[in-house]
């Protein structure tokens, strides 16, 4: 694991921030009704942290194994028009995303949270895995977050994000001034 001193200097450099969903941005509970109907269930606070990263003028992408239309609702809400869903290899679908906004690994950043996101773990300059990620998961991680996957956790990478690129108090100075 590196120091925090060495996650923000690498944080610095972060123009893309991807997010896997299942297990990231909800605790991986899956609804399903009897009549076909998916369920998932979003934490607001993940949400703004993702519309104050989009504000800040970093790009935001999602990449997951699952298709899903809660999932595109979501998206559309938060402003992040970058979503990559059934994505068995979700490699192919980080290089199309890199070579869009002509990005390099160290540039972008990734959340997961299972043994499918270690690819990218591989590749971007960020890795972050959920606190209730599995052991094996942790190990390859840059960084480990202290919170759970749909509990804030990727609001704990947005905040740590934009803290380390140096805009955090511009953004609370103007919630302050409004």
């Amino acid at each position: 694991m590196k120091t925090k001193k060495q996650l923000e200097k690498h944080a610095k450099n972060i123009k893309l921030l991807i997010l896997d969903v299942d297990g990231v941005l909800t605790d991986g509970g899956i609804i399903l009704d009897n009549n076909g109907n998916e369920f998932k269930v979003f934490n607001v606070r993940d949400g703004h942290g993702i519309k104050m990263l989009i504000g800040a003028g970093v790009k935001v992408a999602i990449i997951s194994g699952r298709q899903s239309k809660v999932v595109e609702r979501r998206a559309e809400e938060l402003g992040i028009t970058e979503v990559y869903q059934k994505c068995h290899d979700k490699v192919v679908a980080y290089e199309s995303i890199k070579k869009k906004f002509l990005l390099r690994d160290n540039e972008i950043a990734y959340i997961g949270d299972d043994v499918v996101d270690l690819p990218l773990f591989k590749r971007v300059g960020l890795s972050f895995a959920v606190a209730d990620s599995s052991d094996e998961v942790k190990s390859y991680a840059t960084a480990v977050t202290r919170n759970r996957g749909g509990r804030c956790a990727a609001r704990e990478v947005t905040d740590f994000i934009l803290k380390a690129k140096g805009l955090w108090d511009r953004i609370i100075r103007e919630y302050l001034e409004a």
